[in-house]
This record gives C-alpha cells, sequence and structure tokens, in this order.
C-alpha cells in the first residue's frame, strides 16, 4: 500500500542544477550566479521570490555543488541565541573546509535588526556564506547593513511550460511509487490552484491522485478542485488564503465594523502571520480609508507598526488589535487618495507642463534674469498667511483634484479652502 508522509513536492526536491527547473534569468546558462558557481566562489546572497519558486531548493544546490557545509535556520522559530550557536558551530567546519560554510536562513525578513545584526560579523569576515530567502522587499525588511553585504536575486513565479514539466515529472513519479497509470486528463484546476508555485502544484497533484481509485487513476479539474478543498488549511499565510484574508480583514475596517475587523486579525494572529506584515497594511489602511476625516489615525498606525517591531508576538497581537479597533470605528474618507488618483490621471493626460516661471527656484543671477522666481509672493507676508496667486500649470488653471470628503473634519477643510478660494476651484 501506497503510504508516505513525506509530500511529493520534498521527495522530489532536485540535487543538482541540471534537475533544477526555472529562474533561466538568475542561474541559468551564461549568468553571473552560474559562472559564479562553477568557478567555486558565491558570494553572500538574498533570494527574493514569491513561495514555491525554488529558493530553498537552490541554497541546497549550491552548498551541494561547492561541497560546503550546509547549516538552516527558520526566521519563524530562530533567536539571536540559535544564530549564534550556528555561526560557531560553522565557524569550527570552516577549519576543516574548503571555502565558507553555507548559512541558509529561510524567511529571513522575520528576522529583528537584533538578530541580523547577529549575523553581521561572520558574513563581513567571509566565516560564513549567507544565504536568505525571503517572499518580501529585501529593501524594506533587511537592515541596510547585511544587505550591502549581500547580492540580491529575484526569482519568479514559475511559467506554465515550467509547471507542465513539473506536472508531468510529478505524474511520473507518483505512478511509479504507487505502480499504477495515472491519467491526467485536464491541469486547468491544477495550473490555476498553483499560482505559479510548484510546490503547491506537486503537492495538489497528490492530493487528487491519492482522491482517486482504480487503474488508471483519472485525474481531472473536479478531481482536483475537491481534493484540495478538502484538505485547506486554516490559514495558508504563503498562499491565497494570506491574500483573502487580509483583504477581508481591510474591508472590515473600511466598512466600520470592528468586530469583523478583530475575527480577521485572529485568524491572522492564530495563523502564525508576520505582525509587521498586518501592521503595514494598517498604516496603509490609516491613510487610504481613513485619510483627513481622522488624522490621528495614521499617527497611531504609526506607532503600532514601531511598537509591533520593537515587541513582537505575543504581546504584539494586543496592539495591532487596539489600532484595528481605532481605525474600525474612526470616520472614514479616501478624499487624499482619490486627490493623488486624480492628479497622476491627470499628469498621464497632459504630460510634462512647464513649472509656471514665478514658482520656479533662482539660484543664480543668470535664472533671475530669465525670469525665475519673479512675481512670487511669499504667503507669510501677507494677512491670514495667504494670498490668492497660481500653483498649476496655467493650462490646469482652476482644476479640482482634491474633494474634501462628507465628514466633519474636512467639512472644516472645505470651509476654509472657500473662504481662500472664492470660486477659483468652487469649493
Amino acid at each position: 500500500m501506497y503510504t508516505t508522509t513525506i509530500p511529493l513536492a520534498e521527495r522530489m526536491r532536485p540535487q543538482v542544477l541540471d534537475d533544477y527547473i526555472g529562474q533561466a534569468k538568475v542561474i541559468g546558462l551564461g549568468t553571473a550566479l552560474r559562472r559564479l558557481l562553477g568557478s567555486g566562489q558565491v558570494p553572500s546572497m538574498i533570494l527574493w521570490g514569491p513561495p514555491g519558486t525554488g529558493k530553498t531548493t537552490l541554497a541546497n544546490i549550491i552548498a551541494l555543488t561547492l561541497q560546503r557545509p550546509f547549516f538552516s535556520l527558520s526566521a519563524i522559530s530562530a533567536g539571536v541565541k540559535d544564530v549564534r550557536e550556528v555561526i560557531d558551530r560553522a565557524k569550527e567546519k570552516s577549519l576543516f573546509a574548503q571555502g565558507a560554510p553555507i548559512l541558509f536562513i529561510d524567511e529571513i525578513h522575520r528576522f529583528s535588526k537584533a538578530q541580523q545584526d547577529s549575523l553581521l560579523g561572520a558574513v563581513e569576515k567571509g566565516q560564513v556564506t549567507l544565504i536568505g530567502a525571503t517572499t518580501e522587499n529585501p529593501s524594506f525588511e533587511v537592515i541596510s547593513a547585511l544587505l550591502s553585504r549581500c547580492q540580491v536575486y529575484v526569482l519568479e513565479s514559475l511559467g506554465v511550460n515550467e509547471l507542465q514539466t513539473l506536472l508531468e515529472k510529478g505524474t511520473a513519479r507518483l505512478s511509479s511509487e504507487m505502480v499504477v497509470a495515472i491519467d491526467l486528463r485536464e491541469t486547468t484546476a491544477l495550473m490555476r490552484l498553483s499560482g505559479g508555485d510548484g510546490r503547491k502544484l506537486l503537492n495538489n497533484l497528490e492530493l487528487a491522485v491519492s482522491a482517486t481509485d482504480g487503474d488508471p487513476r483519472v485525474v481531472d479539474d473536479a478531481t482536483v478542485t475537491a481534493a484540495v478543498q478538502r484538505n485547506l488549511p486554516l490559514y495558508d499565510k504563503d498562499g491565497e488564503g494570506h491574500y483573502d484574508m487580509v483583504s477581508a480583514f481591510i474591508k472590515s475596517i473600511r466598512g466600520s465594523d470592528p468586530n469583523a475587523a478583530v475575527y480577521w486579525l485572529a485568524r491572522m494572529v492564530e495563523g502564525g502571520e508576520d505582525p509587521m506584515f498586518i501592521a503595514r497594511r494598517l498604516v496603509i489602511a490609516a491613510a487610504e480609508d481613513v485619510g483627513n476625516a481622522n488624522p490621528t489615525a495614521l499617527v497611531l498606525a504609526s506607532g503600532c507598526f514601531q511598537a509591533v517591531n520593537g515587541v513582537g508576538y505575543p504581546e504584539a497581537s494586543i496592539i495591532l488589535s487596539q489600532t484595528t479597533v481605532y481605525l474600525a470605528t474612526s470616520p472614514k474618507s479616501n478624499a487624499t487618495y482619490m486627490a493623488l488618483r486624480n492628479a497622476q490621471a491627470l499628469v498621464k493626460e497632459t504630460g510634462n507642463l512647464p513649472v509656471p516661471l514665478h514658482l520656479r527656484n533662482a539660484p543664480t543671477s543668470l535664472m533671475k534674469d530669465l525670469g525665475y522666481g519673479k512675481d512670487y509672493a511669499y504667503a507669510h507676508d501677507h494677512p491670514g498667511n495667504f494670498i490668492d496667486i497660481d500653483y498649476l500649470p496655467e493650462a490646469l488653471r482652476g482644476k479640482v483634484l482634491y474633494e474634501p470628503g462628507q465628514n466633519a473634519r474636512e467639512h472644516e477643510s472645505r470651509e476654509r479652502l472657500r473662504r481662500l478660494w472664492g470660486e477659483r476651484y468652487g469649493y
């Protein structure tokens, strides 16, 4: 009888580059990384890409190809102490190895600043070759000192041809292991549910095949959909559920429902979602959905982001809950968000209109002679710190881009704009 607890994607993890599928731009023939690997020397690096694109596999292959000791840490469970212990072990191994040991850190974006700082010395001195894997932009998630010592390689979701190759290999592997023929009649559902994630594709294939009987085992779109739905996790923080859940969370805040917002927050927290990801979404919601109806919301959300970064789970969930409820119960306005969108559309429509001469900077006498800055009136020299002059290009005079929202705070703004500008903007 066919039984295994190791997922198909793990059983099929390639050990050599010739078996590695995808990422031709990063590790294909003629690429810089391929040449470095051939020379026996690779830099410390960050592999940035969506789930299932081969980041962990590539790190393993690099270590095997170079015949280097390989150490692995998960940023979800490792602390500073764990990092230092692994580095000490790696240093010991380096005394007997040709080249620095490989230190692979999965989800390095989840490491705090202190954890990342603890890597610096060993990386800088070449005592380890760091390979970090992340699904988040390393420019924001990896400290600059560490990032400057690493080469960043961007991995892309697998294309249709690459996924098809994986399917063929996976089907052949399962057929051999189960000693049964497999009739893969339809692949649309497998492709759609994978989302370019090779690991998910193979594991969904195994679910579908295991859910069928007979010889051959017939796999079609209905079989795949039913099998996957029966095995959906409560919260897939690396897949489609991740985006569905945060979408429900933000829409509940936007809809002023604190009960629903806290519920979706709890689902994410219990599912192990990165607290910094949630905090970032709260900052965005404060600006996009609450806006100037309650400007304090952005201040609180920014404070939440900083606090969560310093505290971490489990206490960070309390801070996230406070901010979530505050945003959900705040008055809402997307007026500033729409003002930006209107302005961007206008820029695309009208192109690069010249800056009016009176608004231009005039640091030299030549620029002054050309009229730069001429007739500009300094607002603070006039009553009420205001004077009616043109600030838009002449072709856009009187164009309204910001329309204050229907709330108490922005009603005050509307009245002030009406007093200042009269009919110019029609407020």
